[in-house]
């Protein structure tokens, strides 16, 4: 995809992580549905991550299903970044609070 360019069809996707093993899917969408992902993250204050290229990856995965090995590190970037958003950090998936 160039630069500027927009994708086809804009996908959302929420993972959840729980600290014991990879992060899953826990939501996919695209259009409307994406909107109503989006919405309901920011209703619950989860902090949100855009990357057009990384949500068409994901959103071709099934509910529930880990993440592929090969996108461990962005995730955990990712999630590392969500995680300090919230004065947390990785190690406390699980424990209380949601997960980002």
């Amino acid at each position: 995809m160039k630069q500027g360019e927009q994708p086809s069809s804009p996908a959302a996707v929420a993972l959840k992580y729980d600290g014991k093993t990879a992060p899953t899917i826990a939501a996919t969408g695209t259009h409307e549905l994406a909107e109503e992902i989006i919405r309901i993250a920011r209703e619950h204050n989860v902090p949100l991550y855009e990357n057009p290229e990384l949500a068409s990856i994901l959103a071709r995965l099934e509910l529930n299903e880990e993440i592929p090995e090969t996108l461990y590190q962005i995730i955990a970037e990712i999630l590392a970044f969500a995680f300090s958003l919230q004065g947390r950090t990785p190690e406390d998936a699980g424990k209380g609070k949601e997960s980002p």
